[in-house]
């Protein structure tokens, strides 16, 4: 298996990082934020105050596969992660499809040696038929899985394949759109060159209101569902 990174979103970091930089200078302010400023804008986001939200629900987990399938998504649980590889090699088996396959980076650590396919870590190009990924979370609510793109996490992957597997942990599922963002901000996330919020295959109705998947990105999309 040979691995390759793509260097795209760690290029336009460098250069965002060098553009806000040229900016502070130009405003006579500092490279980097002082103390007082992060505590000032940390406490502006706590003091936030949230709008409406629906009603808790008792199992998050199970909204969100019932959601998901709503949004055209397949869904398959399994016990622990060390099974997603082999989910995803009997999913691509039981569906008969052929193509190489594009994986996260960041999913290294799975052993896809599983797959019959042809495969490789990193970004996919225009001829990678299946992409497999991870989440940064996942909403229960709409059945949406919401990708905030690293140099390991490339979000390509979600878009170009015909095919997206996405392996999602039940605890990386939230209730809300609201509740994602809270996550993402716990856990410290550096605002990511995209944040992505999909829900199901890619369809449009543009043409005589008749629903056609696969129209701005994959035909299918099938969640690996980690734990319970």
């Amino acid at each position: 298996m040979s691995h390759s990174f793509n260097d795209d979103d760690l290029d336009t970091s460098t250069a965002r990082a060098e553009i806000l930089s040229r900016i502070r200078s130009l405003q006579s302010r500092p490279e980097t934020m002082h103390d007082n400023e992060l505590t000032l804008a940390k406490g502006y986001l706590a003091r936030k105050t949230r709008g409406p939200a629906p009603s808790p629900v008792e199992n998050v987990v199970a909204l969100f596969e019932e959601k998901s399938k709503g949004m055209l998504c397949t869904v398959q649980r399994v016990d622990s992660e060390n099974e997603a590889a082999k989910a995803c090699a009997s999913y691509l088996a039981e569906q008969e499809l052929d193509g190489t396959v594009a994986i996260w980076p960041a999913l290294k650590h799975l052993d896809w040696s599983v797959l019959p396919h042809q495969h490789r870590l990193g970004a996919p190009t225009g001829d990678d038929l299946i992409g497999i990924s991870g989440v940064a979370c996942a909403v229960a609510e709409t059945g949406t899985l919401v990708f905030a793109s690293k140099t390991d996490e490339p979000a390509s992957t979600h878009l170009l394949p015909e095919t997206h597997i996405a392996i999602v942990h039940a605890s990386q599922v939230v209730h809300t759109m609201e509740d994602a963002f809270e996550r993402l901000r716990k856990e410290g996330r550096v605002m990511p060159r995209a944040v992505n919020f999909v829900s199901g295959p890619s369809r449009t109705a543009d043409i005589e209101q008749t629903i056609v998947l696969g129209a701005h990105g994959p035909y299918r999309v099938h969640l690996i569902l980690v734990g319970k």
